[in-house]
C-alpha cells in the first residue's frame, strides 16, 4: 500500500516562504539604510518612518474595513511600501506630505486596483511621484542643519567637483535612505543571501547607468562612480526595481528590463532637466513590462518547435 501513488491537488512545489515572510525581509534589509538616515538626520527622520509607515498601514486597513474586503495588514505589503516612500523622503520634509504620499500609494495605486498583486507600477514610487508633482520644492529641499541644499549629482550636473569616497560612506545630503550605499549594500546582499531576489536586474541596471555615464558623460571614472553612488540608484536598483509585482518574472526578461532602466536613468539625468531620474525610469519601465514578458517568455517543450 505504501508504494500506492498519490494524487493532489495543485499547487505540487510548495515552500515555507510566504508573502509575510519575505515583506519581513525586505524591512530587514532596509533597516540599515534607515538606521544610517536617522543617525546622520537626526530625529525628525525617524518621525518621517514612523509616520509613514503608520498612514499606509492604516489607509490599507481602513480602506479594506470599510468596503469589508479580507484585511491583509498582517502580509507586511503595506509597511514595506511605508518604509520605501520615507526612506525616498528629505528628512526635514513636513510630516503630513509623507502621510499624504502613503494615503495616495496604498489607496489610489495599489486597493484601487485590487490589492497586493494586482497594481500596475511601484505604490511607494507611484507616491513619491505624485508628491514630487504636487509639492517640487518641499520635495527637492535637503537643507539641513550642517548641510548644503545641492546634491552631489545636483552639483555633478553644474560641473562642479564631488567627493565619491562620502557618496559610498553617506556623508552628503539627499533623502533619509539614498545616502550610505555602504548600508543599502548591506541589505541588497542580505535579500539575495536570502534568495528574496534575483541580482540580475540590480547588476545590470548599475552597470547599463555606468556605461551610459562613460560613453554619453564624461570618460572620468570619478564621474561614472558619483552616478553609481548618488540619486538613489544603489537604493532604488535593490529595493524597488526588484518589486515581484511590478518587474518581469523570466530571465531574459530582468536582464532587458534593468537595461531599460539604466537607459531612462541615464537620459533623464545626463539629457534631462533633473539631476536624478531613478524613479520616473522605474515607474515608466513597470508599464511596459507586460510587453516585456511578452517578448521574453521561453517557448513551452513541444510548442512551435523549429524545423532540422
Amino acid at each position: 500500500m505504501s508504494k500506492l501513488l498519490n494524487v493532489s491537488a495543485s499547487p505540487h512545489v510548495r515552500s515555507k516562504e510566504t508573502t509575510q515572510s519575505i515583506m519581513a525581509d525586505v524591512c530587514i534589509a532596509m533597516l540599515p539604510a534607515a538606521a544610517f538616515g536617522v543617525f546622520q538626520f537626526g530625529f525628525h527622520a525617524l518621525l518621517v518612518l514612523i509616520v509613514t509607515v503608520a498612514a499606509c498601514v492604516l489607509s490599507e486597513y481602513v480602506f479594506q474595513k470599510l468596503l469589508k474586503l479580507p484585511l491583509t495588514v498582517s502580509d507586511l505589503s503595506a509597511a514595506v511600501t511605508g518604509m520605501i516612500l520615507a526612506l525616498n523622503m528629505p528628512a526635514n520634509i513636513p510630516l503630513w506630505i509623507p502621510a499624504l504620499g502613503g494615503i495616495f500609494a496604498i489607496i489610489v495605486v495599489k486597493q484601487l486596483y485590487g490589492g497586493i498583486g494586482q497594481n500596475f507600477m511601484n505604490p511607494a514610487l507611484a507616491g513619491r511621484c505624485f508628491l514630487l508633482i504636487s509639492f517640487a520644492g518641499k520635495m527637492s529641499d535637503f537643507t539641513m542643519d550642517g548641510w548644503s541644499g545641492a546634491t552631489p549629482l545636483a552639483q555633478l550636473k553644474a560641473g562642479e567637483a564631488v567627493d565619491v569616497a562620502a557618496m559610498f560612506i553617506g556623508k552628503i545630503p539627499g533623502t533619509i535612505g539614498e545616502v550610505s550605499v555602504i548600508a543599502l549594500l548591506v541589505g541588497g546582499i542580505y535579500l539575495a543571501v536570502k534568495k528574496v531576489i534575483s541580482l540580475r536586474i540590480p547588476v545590470t541596471y548599475i552597470l547599463t547607468v555606468a556605461v551610459f555615464a562613460f560613453i554619453f558623460g564624461k570618460q572620468d571614472m570619478n564621474y561614472v562612480m558619483a552616478h553609481i553612488c548618488g540619486g538613489g540608484l544603489v537604493f532604488g536598483a535593490f529595493f524597488m526595481a526588484t518589486d515581484y509585482v511590478t518587474s518581469p518574472i523570466t530571465p531574459k526578461g530582468q536582464i532587458v528590463f534593468g537595461v531599460l532602466l539604466g537607459i531612462l536613468t541615464g537620459l533623464f539625468r545626463i539629457f534631462g532637466g533633473s539631476a536624478e531620474g531613478v524613479s520616473y525610469a522605474i515607474i515608466i519601465c513597470n508599464l511596459l513590462v507586460p510587453l516585456i514578458e511578452r517578448f521574453t517568455l521561453p517557448t513551452a517543450f513541444g510548442k512551435e518547435g523549429k524545423k532540422l
